[in-house]
């Protein structure tokens, strides 16, 4: 097993693919894919963790898609036949044969075919690069090509009770700067103009109307003078709106200055996008739901985004996502990354973002101090003033916290051991 000294004196003018090919020549054919196991654990969504033990008795873990996913773990369960025996640290043919190979074992395909099984390979392809690490004795950011920060920011979804009432943006003001994580950069839409809110409004209407659109101002105007300039807010939108009433939104917050305003149009790829752009003061934020490298080409090539949000359980895991920051760096493009997932997925997507040269923040539902903290057995606090640490420990450098997972897994399941 390479030192720490010898992997840096050897990779310091080496391309990170290269760097890693060579050090994992060193390990290579010592180790074989022995075992897939998932386990789902139950919270307000469920998470799928994926564990990949090598013969050598080394394992990694990671986490794909749990609900609202459809299948994903027996997506993982129906791939193990074809796994078992692969050398774990040849991690990009392994996930780009998930597309070959493996088709005629479970009849998917990563390749962006009708059966696609993107969830299941970036599940599969994180925990390979934990595995990759533990056995080569480095961090998987190290593996991916060395650290650019020492930490990476996080936000939450704090919002106030009612973006009307200035005494409810006060109370929220107050309880955000309070909070033991110290969370500065806070991400929420407008639920007074929400169906959620308004069970009446007509879900298929994609306009606003003229008080919508003031109240919207209003409400985030209210957030902007409770909260002072020292948070900063992002605007959440689902994919609900055309072209007019997004650049209308974006007009709306704009007085707020916020960091961006996430996914106002539809999923895929249109001039709209575009139009948005070159219209919108306001940076417009999407991706969460692309995957690869194929789903980004058109708004990266085409500035038809701003920032972009790839949610690694969805885009291809930690290799894929790199070469897609890659490529929007080439076109002056930062990351960010959306994250409904458990503390594992937090922790993961952390590390990879080290990895990244223009990184602004990581989504999370975490943080909030109950067991959703405890999933991973840490040497250290947590969330600290809005910031997640990169880890010097090999892989992904945290482990499962048995107790808190046994108590908290979907009915039926069992601790994988």
């Amino acid at each position: 097993m390479f030192t720490r000294r010898q992997f840096l004196s050897t990779a310091a003018a080496l391309p990170f693919m290269a760097r890693y090919h060579r050090l994992a020549a060193a390990e290579k054919g010592r180790a074989k894919i022995r075992d897939v196991q998932t386990m789902m654990l139950q919270g307000s969504r469920t998470y799928t963790l994926v564990k990949i033990t090598a013969d050598s008795g080394h394992y990694g873990i990671g986490e794909a898609y749990g609900s609202p996913g459809v299948g994903v773990r027996e997506q993982i369960d129906s791939l193990k036949p074809w796994l078992a025996g692969k050398d774990p640290l040849e991690i990009d043919m392994i996930y780009t044969s998930l597309g070959a190979g493996s088709a005629s074992l479970s009849g998917a395909r990563t390749d962006g075919s009708a059966h696609s099984l993107m969830r299941a390979a970036s599940g599969i392809e994180m925990a390979l690069w934990d595995l990759a690490g533990k056995i080569l004795g480095q961090p998987t950011t190290v593996l991916l090509g060395g650290r650019f920060r020492d930490k990476v920011r996080v936000y939450d979804h704090a919002a106030p009770r009612n973006m009307l009432d200035k005494a409810s943006c006060r109370e929220w003001a107050q309880k955000v700067k309070a909070d033991p994580a110290g969370f500065t950069c806070h991400k929420f839409g407008f639920p007074h103009t929400s169906a959620e809110k308004d069970p009446g409004r007509d879900r298929s209407n994609r306009l606003l109307s003229v008080r919508e659109l003031i109240n919207i101002r209003q409400g985030f105007e209210n957030c902007r003078e409770a909260i002072g300039w020292d948070h900063d807010i992002m605007v959440h939108c689902h994919w609900e709106y055309d072209l007019r009433t997004s650049i209308q939104i974006a007009e709306a917050v704009e007085s707020i200055k916020p960091v961006w305003l996430e996914d106002p149009l539809h999923v895929d790829y249109s001039d709209s996008w575009k139009r948005l752009c070159a219209s919108s003061r306001v940076p417009i934020c999407m991706g969460e739901n692309l995957t690869r490298r194929q789903g980004f080409k058109d708004f990266i090539i085409n500035q038809a985004a701003d920032i972009l949000h790839p949610d690694l359980r969805n885009s291809g895991g930690f290799l894929e996502t790199k070469r897609i920051a890659d490529m929007a760096d080439v076109f002056g493009l930062p990351m960010a990354t959306h994250n409904t997932g458990s503390q594992l997925n937090t922790w993961a997507t952390c590390q990879w973002a080290g990895s990244i040269r223009d990184f602004i923040a990581c989504e999370t539902v975490t943080g909030k101090g109950d067991w959703m903290d405890q999933v991973l057995a840490l040497d250290g606090p947590y969330i600290q003033n809005g910031f997640l640490r990169i880890t010097e420990k090999p892989g992904l450098g945290a482990d499962l916290n048995p107790d808190t997972v046994k108590a908290r897994l979907v009915p039926g399941e069992k601790w994988w051991g």
